[in-house]
């Protein structure tokens, strides 16, 4: 046997070490496409609040918000208190035949935030998970008999063979076998629902659709649906007893300026809401699909079914993963996490629309809610024109590939001139992301702003030649 490398030889590895066991042991495809769009060439030796330190010494702002993950900010006090004091106290992880005081808890507090009788809780690890427990519920709803499923055009809810089929994304969809059934509609056009449940009829007229899936704001587009459209949503959905599913998994929390953000919409409620990513604090890898009690009780509520859905995953109430949501949720509802968000946009938006009117070649548009906007980045034909010159194959097949050219070099001079830390999505437009974490302030909303600004005064032939000289270059 290889001899192992310890956690204090691993905590004492520097960068290159790293990469050479990513390459070796991991990916090397993944080290080469971070290290050359400007990622990873840095390791971080500490993180707190809206702040990592690197090893170098270093201290950068972070504007990712941990892809939404980080709501609480890094090592939020509270958080990591919480879980010191489960470790100190030798609490129990895990056993399914004992009841978890902490389980039952969170459970409570769950339906205690979200709205109506969103009331029955399931809590595995990822929102994958959670989406593919979400859609399971929905399909075993109507005991099988129903085949199709429906879900948007823009969507992206996962990377398993279930959750991929129901992305619909390019950039991350699946074409791999999956979820059988699936249909499409367009995101926010109700008569392209209507069109789709037509189309999804037996030939006695019966809906056979059993769950309708739909992100309210949909993070990686930055994008959203209209009030209209969801209570459309609800009113066809309730017609023909399809199972409406809303994916906060991002969104949740606090972070578009509404604990979650279908909740802005008084008397709304979903069949079921998932959620994850900042559930955890930033410390805990849990998700939860939430049900109405109608449709969780007729699925699960039974001596044959109550066990098969309680042990359908291993770590299903895993103890300190739910004693550090219990505290999360009360630090977002204590510190009023909404309101936080909303102070963030107070900042945030005439800042962003004033840099869009500064540079109005540089910025296609500005979009967003709370704490989670979208800069598009544009470059003019010159600068398409350069991109368009790289060597076909690889990346270069990537459609997007130019825009994201464009805006990595826009984060990489924030981040290296700059030292704040920002990233852009996979889908959509593939805009530059800006999503605080919810303990930043209007200092630190500021700092950003200004980078922005001093980034894109310096013109992006600039910014795209040298980024293209220094990372991209060595991908072709």
């Amino acid at each position: 046997m290889a001899q192992l490398i310890t956690l204090d030889e691993a905590e004492k590895l520097d960068v290159d070490e790293v990469h050479d066991l990513y390459r070796t042991y991991i990916n090397k495809s993944q080290v080469r496409l971070m290290t050359s769009f400007g990622f990873g060439q840095e390791l971080v030796d500490h993180a707190e609040g809206a702040y990592v330190h690197t090893r170098d010494g270093r201290r950068i702002l972070d504007f990712t918000g941990g892809v939404g993950v980080l709501n609480h900010g890094h090592n939020h006090p509270r958080i990591v208190a919480a879980r010191k004091r489960f470790q100190e106290q030798q609490r129990m992880e895990v056993h399914k035949t004992y009841f978890s005081p902490y389980l039952a808890a969170l459970g409570h507090n769950l339906a205690a935030v979200l709205p109506g009788d969103l009331n029955r809780s399931f809590l595995p690890n990822s929102g994958a998970e959670a989406v593919e427990g979400a859609v399971k519920l929905a399909y075993k709803y109507h005991g099988g008999k129903r085949k199709r499923i429906l879900r948007a055009d823009i969507s992206f809810h996962g990377k398993l063979l279930g959750s991929g089929g129901l992305t619909g994304s390019t950039q991350n969809h699946f074409d791999f076998p999956t979820i059988p059934g699936i249909g499409t509609f367009a995101y926010d056009d109700l008569d392209s629902v209507r069109r789709a449940l037509a189309e999804a009829r037996d030939a006695n007229g019966r809906s056979d659709v059993y769950a309708l899936l739909i992100e309210p704001f949909s993070a990686s587009t930055v994008r959203w649906c209209s009030e209209e459209f969801l209570r459309g949503l609800r009113e066809l959905c309730t017609a023909e007893d399809i199972v409406l599913i809303f994916d906060e998994i991002y969104t949740g929390w606090g972070k578009t300026g509404s604990m979650f953000h279908f909740m802005r919409y008084e008397g709304l409620v979903p069949d079921v809401v998932t959620t994850s990513k900042s559930f955890g604090g930033g410390k805990s890898s849990i998700s939860a699909f939430v049900a109405r009690d109608p449709v969780f009780s007729k699925v699960y509520d039974n001596m044959t079914d109550a066990m098969m859905q309680s042990t359908s995953t291993t770590y299903y109430g895993f103890g300190e993963e739910t004693a550090t949501a219990i505290e999360a949720v009360s630090v977002a509802v204590e510190d009023d996490y909404p309101a936080r968000a909303r102070a963030i946009e107070d900042v945030l938006r005439p800042g962003l629309e004033r840099i869009q009117k500064t540079y109005p070649d540089l910025i296609a548009d500005v979009r967003g809610s709370g704490a989670l906007f979208g800069v598009f980045l544009s470059g003019g034909p010159k600068l398409l024109d350069l991109v368009g010159k790289l060597p076909a194959g690889g990346l270069a097949k990537d459609p997007l590939i130019r825009t994201k050219i464009i805006t990595a070099a826009v984060i990489d001079t924030l981040y290296r001139k700059h030292d704040v830390y920002s990233y852009y999505t996979l889908n959509g437009r593939s805009p530059l992301i800006v999503s605080p974490p919810l303990v930043a302030g209007p200092d630190e909303v500021e700092r950003f702003l200004e980078a922005l600004d001093a980034t894109l005064s310096e013109g992006m032939n600039r910014l795209l030649a040298r980024f293209m000289k220094e990372r991209v270059s060595s991908l072709w």
